[in-house]
């Protein structure tokens, strides 16, 4: 059985694929997703091997949740959508396959052909994610995307990750590690990313370390592993 997930906005899309899902027989289905945020949740949670994705959704579209996710989970992907224009990309960036709305049987049946053959022969997902240029973070009933360019440094605690911004600090579902691979911001320690146009100064300190002061006087650690790097992007 192939364990998949559907993600769509809307709730009647969601039931009619997986009504196609189940009757194609080969699947678990783990259940539906409205937005790109719970779907998230739920690929860490699941460990999913195929998405049924909806490219257009309110707030953050499915190339923008492929981007988001980490390469060990990375799922195989079908896109669904209403536009030729994004099936066009889709099959640009690599994926498995496209299904347009409104999704005939017959058209299924053959995306249930390809998605079998492709684990069959154990073939990894191969998709061309694009760079985050913004950074979900929820609070409340709401998600706020912040741009790379407005964060200050990221920490990790024992509560999640933490995105740091002139104005304030914000939760994100999105892992450092995702963070430091996808957008410009760069490690300085094991819990700690920085913008690098927002460092004021970095102190040297003993053994190897130091410590970065960044233009809103926050002090961040640095470790010898990672001054290295630090002074090779900067030219130091």
């Amino acid at each position: 059985m192939i364990r998949a997930l559907i993600i769509d906005d809307e709730q009647h899309a969601r039931e009619e694929l997986e009504h196609l899902v189940r009757e194609a027989g080969p699947f678990e289905v783990l259940g539906s997703c409205p937005n790109a945020i719970d779907a998230l949740r739920r690929i860490r949670m699941e460990k999913p091997e195929l998405l049924f994705l909806d490219i257009e959704m309110p707030v953050l579209n499915g190339f923008e949740l492929l981007a988001m996710i980490e390469d060990e989970l990375m799922p195989h992907v079908v896109f669904v959508t209403a536009y030729n224009e994004h099936a066009l990309k889709a099959f640009e960036e690599k994926t498995l396959d496209y299904l347009l709305k409104p999704v005939s049987p017959e058209r299924f049946l053959k995306t249930v052909h390809k998605v079998r053959e492709a684990i069959r022969r154990g073939e990894p997902p191969r998709h061309q994610v694009e760079p985050l240029r913004h950074i979900p973070c929820q609070f409340a009933n709401r998600v706020k995307l912040i741009s790379c360019a407005d964060v200050e440094y990221v920490f990790s605690d024992l509560t999640g990750i933490h995105i740091v911004t002139s104005e304030g600090q914000y939760f994100t579902e999105l892992t450092l590690k995702v963070l430091e691979e996808r957008t410009p911001l760069l490690r300085c320690q094991r819990q700690y990313l920085v913008n690098s146009d927002e460092i004021d100064e970095i102190k040297l300190l003993d053994s190897g370390l130091a410590e970065i002061k960044t233009r809103n006087g926050n002090i961040l650690p640095v470790s010898r592993r990672y001054l290295r790097q630090l002074k090779v992007h900067l030219k130091l």
